[in-house]
């Protein structure tokens, strides 16, 4: 099983509506100038109160399958189209 090369205390970006209100991750971001991992659902049109800091290992805990995507490049980008669909990578 892949694991992520950062700290699973890493502090992570998501959003209310997957963290708190359960929308399933759909869209993983691996930023290119800082590192930073972000982790959101199909509600794109959040305002910046909507963005939560957790920890990696709690949205491992949340979504096992982004596992898949630990060794995912700076600057790239997974999607799946629903939760029981495989990620494609950008």
């Amino acid at each position: 099983m892949k694991a992520f090369k950062e700290s699973l205390n890493t502090a992570v970006f998501t959003t209310r509506f997957v963290f708190k209100e359960g929308e399933p991750i759909q869209n993983v971001f691996h930023h290119d100038e800082d590192g930073a991992w972000g982790f959101t659902g199909a509600t794109q049109a959040v305002e910046d109160k909507d963005y939560l800091v957790v920890s990696l290992q709690e949205i491992i805990d949340f979504d096992p399958s982004v596992l898949e995507l630990a060794d995912l490049a700076l600057g790239a980008s997974a999607y799946r189209p629903a939760i029981d669909k495989p990620w494609e990578r950008s």
